[in-house]
């Protein structure tokens, strides 16, 4: 397995309404995200417990929420808030 983002249900219902550039700057945090998660977990998948992390990342014209989940390696946008 190796790390990876996804919207989480889908993209159609987490950037539902977003405009296409805030979308465009999510995606491209989500990658940083994956390689921060990647760095600290060197093997997620022998993550015990509750290692879940996550957060609000603020990203120009908008921010997403997030969650880390090490054990599957993925990190997960959960919502995108335009402003």
């Amino acid at each position: 397995m190796s790390w990876a983002w996804e919207y989480a249900p889908d993209e159609e219902t987490v950037a539902a309404g977003a405009p296409p550039v805030l979308v465009a700057e999510v995606e491209k945090r989500a990658d940083e995200l994956v390689r921060a998660a990647e760095a600290l977990y060197l093997d997620g998948t022998t993550c015990q417990g509750g290692a879940l992390r996550g957060g609000d990342a603020i990203v120009p014209n908008g921010m997403f929420v997030h969650l880390v989940v090490p054990r599957h390696e993925r990190v997960s946008i959960r919502r995108i808030t335009a402003w």
